[in-house]
């Protein structure tokens, strides 16, 4: 979907989620979320964009491509792995269970890639060789496939802080989870992990690496929680250039959803200087990216909301209707 398709949704944004008829708020970086007494969750994902640990902008309809995305892997992979999900009553809007959410954040990654301080490649590129864990072998390229997918776990880290690496050994020494839990988690980690590698490959993409959160829920029953195989939670290349980049030593052909922060970056220092105000059409192409990489990702037309109605009225009589039944 082009850029200009989109303009009419250039103000149809949700920034914020904010609803205080509902109890157990908790802002999230994209998400809002209340506890019902009754031990259901309401999960609402706005159109936020963070990056350099500060919010940048809205981008029109990025939530509820995060949302449906998020249900399409969801109903796919159930017989895999139980998750939160009970209902969709809004495009932006999940009910879950509430979990217990585990102190350890599962990354599963099929190929050497990444540029973080803590990513395999950045890494591998330092001379570690041993690393979560895993030993990798000499003589990789950036983004080769690794010799089978991994789990890179690391810590859940709090506001402002960073996460930083495990291996098994450690989570199991620190108490982290139980070998029970680990084995359990570990295996439907790398299930799901196939599954969509799998399914995208289908789609002429590559499921490169991707992060998944779990919980336990009342019966200690580890469940799959927050989102699974989106564009904010997973890393996607185009199969079809791959082999010519790989040959290369480029950056594979992604989607391209750094738009905001790359023009952000080009004119200031993100970390320190005020963010100066982001151009509508940078949006609008960053919109249009996340549309795009929703009908990419699951082969389906993205539904285009209707404008009369603000996002947020809508989600409130949405959520209204739900809770009445």
């Amino acid at each position: 979907m082009q850029a200009a398709e989109l303009a009419p949704f250039s103000d149809y944004i949700l920034p914020e989620a904010a609803l205080p008829e509902l109890p157990g708020h908790y802002r999230g970086k994209v998400r809002d979320n209340y506890d019902l007494p009754d031990g259901r969750r309401i999960l609402i994902t706005s159109d936020r964009l963070s990056a350099f640990d500060r919010e940048l902008a809205a981008i029109p309809l990025k939530g509820q491509v995060l949302t449906q995305t998020a249900r399409y892997w969801f109903e796919a992979t159930r017989d895999i792995c139980d998750n939160h999900v009970l209902a969709y009553p809004d495009p932006n809007v999940v009910v879950g269970r509430r979990l217990t959410i585990l102190p350890v954040e599962i990354v599963v990654r099929g190929y050497l890639a990444g540029s973080t301080g803590t990513s395999i490649l950045t890494l591998y590129k330092a001379g570690r060789r041993e690393m979560y864990g895993h030993r990798l072998p000499d003589g990789m390229r950036p983004h080769q496939a690794l010799p089978q997918p991994i789990i890179t776990p690391t810590t859940k880290a709090g506001h402002g802080d960073h996460d930083a690496p495990l291996s098994e050994a450690e989570i199991l020494e620190r108490g982290l989870l139980t070998a029970a839990q680990w084995r359990t988690l570990s295996e439907a980690a790398l299930a799901l992990f196939a599954r969509g590698q799998a399914m995208a490959a289908e789609r002429g993409l590559i499921l490169a690496d991707t992060k998944y959160e779990f919980g336990t829920d009342a019966e200690g029953r580890i469940v799959l929680a927050d989102e699974i195989h989106t564009p904010d939670s997973s890393r996607y290349w185009f199969a079809g250039s791959y082999p010519e980049h790989l040959a290369a030593g480029t950056l594979p052909e992604s989607f391209d959803k750094d738009v905001v922060r790359n023009w952000v970056a080009a004119r200031c220092d993100p970390y320190r200087d005020p963010v100066p105000e982001i151009p509508p059409d940078v949006v609008l192409r960053t919109a249009a990216t996340y549309v795009s990489a929703f009908e990419t990702i699951t082969g389906q037309p993205f539904a285009l909301p209707d404008t009369s109605e603000p996002p947020l009225a809508r989600i409130r009589r949405n959520i209204a209707a739900f809770l009445e039944r």
